[in-house]
């Protein structure tokens, strides 16, 4: 029989609210996403179409100024803020239907050498 389940103990719990967000072209969106019992690690954004593979949107850490950003995102309309060393904030201004996507929050657990996303 195969499992196809794993089971790491000691590995932090990265939760993002709110689950579902649905806006007006031209709004603004906002992600939350809290690391956990991780706290020296920057949070990474992922965008991914169903079907399609995830794309590096950006990744912020709470003692930096600025996001560092992937490929084709860029400031003012995406970027990041920060609420505590483990809360985290991806914000869209000015959404477009290209928008529309599931979005990943990420981070490297040193803990337990695992990376961990919602």
């Amino acid at each position: 029989m195969l499992d196809s389940s794993v089971c790491v103990s000691g590995v932090t719990v990265v939760t993002q609210k709110p689950p579902v967000v649905t806006l007006r072209k031209g709004e603004t969106a906002t992600m939350d996403c809290n690391l956990g019992t991780v706290t020296d690690k920057s949070a990474h954004w992922f965008k991914q179409i169903p079907g399609g593979v995830p794309h590096y949107v950006l990744n912020f850490h709470h003692s930096w100024s600025f996001p560092k950003y992937g490929t084709g995102y860029s400031s003012p309309r995406f970027t990041s803020t920060h609420q505590s060393e483990t809360d985290y904030r991806l914000i869209i201004n000015n959404v477009m239907e290209d928008d529309s996507a599931v979005y990943y929050c990420h981070v490297w657990d040193d803990s337990a050498k695992e990376n961990v996303s919602q």
